[in-house]
């Protein structure tokens, strides 16, 4: 294919995919399957990687970013976001009203709004094309988080409307689906990390994070409620809006026109209830003046504009009766105590457990067997006990009291000193912990081995065939396959995988042991100083510590692990069956000219691969780096070097180096 027709079918497929992302995300009327969507999906990237040169940024394939970045840069609001006065009251709403009229003698059109409980979010497009997203920030500057917000699928990158502005700001709520919400705290929970406390955190959260492939794969969503720009379309709020669904936005359908504060009220009231339907967390309402020119007339305070006010819904509560307090034990052993409670109805779902996080906050409520607690969704998403009612308190009810030994295995819990959680230290026989261990050692950020979920390790389990993680490379298709859900086929795989992971690189076999607080960054750290599992072994806590971001509580975590004679056997089995236990090769520094000098290589390079430029930095004394920020010596640059590590160079005078230039500096060319 010429560059000219594939440039034609590239323009195509783009205008297509986006048409179809409009009706899937925003007005919820596909007309392709999934699979179709994917086959034009797949045949624009393969164009794309085939002619480099005609690759946009505005491109549907560009949603998910590759460049991590460890900061953000600010910019300016063109227009300052402010924040909404808040409302819980009917008679305030009905001050609100009154106050308007004070100053407007013309009838008043409010436009009532929900008030969606996320991220807010300003995004800039500049001739049509998506140029700039910023957080609320101090409401004068906010955080550039283009690359994440691009990963949204209902955020346009592109505009096909003729009849937009040729500049104007959108502004939006980022949001998690509830769905998408539970099922990012079960795996969180599963991996013994704190769950988010609602959704909204979990948005904001993710909004922040540095790699944009995993701001993808939390299917954020976004709602427009404001649209600003010095030629607008219309000379009202509500119309404005519509205007923006036609263009492609997100807009939601609850949008109404209210002609007083009656209908207004009427609007709270039927939402009050319905919102419990809806996939998202609202909060509120937000009622505004839809008039521009009335707008303008009423004005702003310091901080809020007095055309706009924000109801607020009040959190729900329950009371219900404590029948019991359960223990449960995580991977490394953590006790986490849950309540179980008298099922009650709150916010629309049935709640019979709540966490009570650990012994501190059972001692703070002043729990007795069958008080009645008040429960309330924290977010509305996490139910959590907020106090107890003493008047229905019995005389000789029991008083709540942490366990001292483990509910498993009987083992006495230990509480270390500045820690707030108990936690069992018998981790190679407490059944909770040694299946949660292989349950991490085979995830995808450890050993990476298919086939095997929760289910299939509870199985081999009961079955006596795996008792530790080592077990897993002594299993034989004979002993799997006549076991329950498993054929030859899954058995085969299984066993592939298994055999496959022995490659697994030395960092995440380190992380895949599941030593007490040594999560991946501190494994990576560890394989880079300690280069095999023996110098590990050997080091002391002075050695350890002497290590970047290895404190007292990790290196004492590493020592006792080590120490112990079971442990040290683990990994002599798993070093027989081949696992990597040493980086594959030391890099030894040839010269000292990049001493010292922190480098960022972007782009494709004609001389050396980029692998083979990372070594080379590394052998003339420097480090590399895969984001720009201000301690970043140079960008190493080529050809179709990504446009944010331009633009973030250019904001922080970051210099950019050619591969020629590079190689004169350290004496190679």
């Amino acid at each position: 294919m010429k560059q000219s027709e594939a440039k034609e079918r590239i323009e195509k497929l783009r205008t297509e995919i986006e048409e179809h992302n409009n009706r899937y995300y925003v007005l919820n009327q596909p007309s392709i399957t999934d699979f179709e969507y994917d086959i034009l999906l797949n045949e624009l990237d393969a164009l794309e990687r085939k002619f480099p040169e005609l690759i946009s940024d505005s491109s549907p394939t560009r949603r998910v970013g590759s460049d991590i970045t460890d900061e953000f840069i600010q910019y300016e609001h063109k227009y300052p976001m402010l924040s909404l006065g808040n409302t819980y009251s009917e008679e305030e709403l009905r001050d609100f009203d009154t106050r308007i009229k004070k100053v407007i003698a013309e009838a008043v059109e409010y436009v009532c709004e929900l008030k969606f409980d996320g991220v807010s979010v300003s995004i800039t497009y500049r001739d049509g094309v998506l140029f700039r997203a910023l957080t609320r920030g101090d409401g004068t500057r906010g955080d550039d988080v283009t690359t994440n917000v691009k990963t949204i699928r209902s955020i346009p990158l592109r505009l096909q409307d003729k009849s937009v502005p040729a500049e104007f700001v959108i502004r939006g709520e980022i949001m998690m689906p509830r769905a998408v919400f539970n099922k990012l705290n079960e795996e969180r929970i599963k991996l013994e990390i704190l769950p988010f406390a609602n959704p909204r955190n979990a948005a904001a959260g993710t909004i922040k994070l540095l790699d944009p492939k995993t701001v993808a794969s939390r299917s954020l969503e976004c709602f427009f409620y404001f649209l600003l720009s010095e030629e607008l379309p219309c000379n009202n709020h509500y119309d404005n809006l519509k205007k923006a669904l036609e263009w492609g936005f997100n807009v939601p359908d609850s949008l109404k026109r209210c002609q007083t504060i009656e209908e207004v009220l009427e609007f709270i009231s039927y939402w009050d209830s319905e919102r419990k339907n809806l996939p998202f967390d609202t909060d509120g309402v937000v009622v505004k003046v839809s008039s521009l020119k009335m707008q303008q007339e009423l004005g702003f305070t310091a901080k809020s504009p007095r055309w706009a006010i924000a109801y607020k819904y009040k959190a729900e509560e329950a009371l219900t009766r404590l029948l019991s307090v359960t223990f449960q034990v995580g991977r490394t052993g953590t006790v986490t105590p849950v309540a179980n409670l008298e099922p009650v109805l709150l916010s629309g779902s049935t709640v019979k457990r709540a966490t009570l996080h650990n012994s501190d906050q059972i001692e703070l409520l002043g729990l007795h067997l069958n008080d009645m607690v008040r429960v309330e969704k924290g977010g509305e998403i996490i139910p959590k006990i907020t106090g107890v009612d003493h008047s229905f308190r019995s005389e000789n009810s029991t008083k709540i009291n942490f366990i001292t030994n483990c509910p498993e295995c009987g083992t006495l819990l230990i509480r270390n000193e500045g820690e707030a959680n108990h936690f069992c230290p018998n981790y190679l026989h407490c059944p909770p912990q040694l299946k949660g261990r292989i349950e991490h050692f085979i995830s995808r950020k450890a050993m990476g081995i298919d086939g095997l979920g929760e289910e299939t390790i509870d199985l081999l389990f009961s079955k006596n065939l795996i008792r530790n993680f080592a077990d897993l490379y002594d299993l034989k298709s004979g002993q799997l396959v006549p076991l329950e859900r498993l054929g030859d086929k899954s058995v085969s795989n299984i066993l592939k995988s298994i055999s496959k992971s022995v490659e697994t690189p030395y960092q995440r076999v380190l992380f895949a042991l599941g030593i007490r607080h040594v999560g991946e960054t501190v494994a990576k750290t560890l394989a880079a100083k300690f280069r095999t599992i023996d110098e590990l072994i050997s080091a002391t806590t002075d050695q350890l510590t002497e290590v970047a971001e290895i404190g007292p509580k990790i290196a004492s975590s590493i020592v006792s692990y080590f120490a112990d004679g079971e442990n040290i056997q683990l990994i002599e089995r798993l070093r027989y069956a081949g696992v990597k236990f040493n980086t594959d090769k030391e890099i030894i520094p040839e010269g000292t000219t990049l001493n010292g000098k922190t480098i960022v290589i972007s782009g494709v390079f004609l001389k050396h691969s980029r692998e083979e430029y990372k070594e080379l930095i590394e052998k003339h004394g420097g480090k590399n780096s895969s984001s720009v920020s201000g301690n970043t010596s140079f960008i190493l640059a080529g050809e179709n070097m990504g446009e944010s590590k331009k633009e973030k160079a250019a904001a922080l005078g970051v210099p950019l180096i050619d591969e020629n230039e590079f190689l004169q500096i350290i004496g190679e060319d």
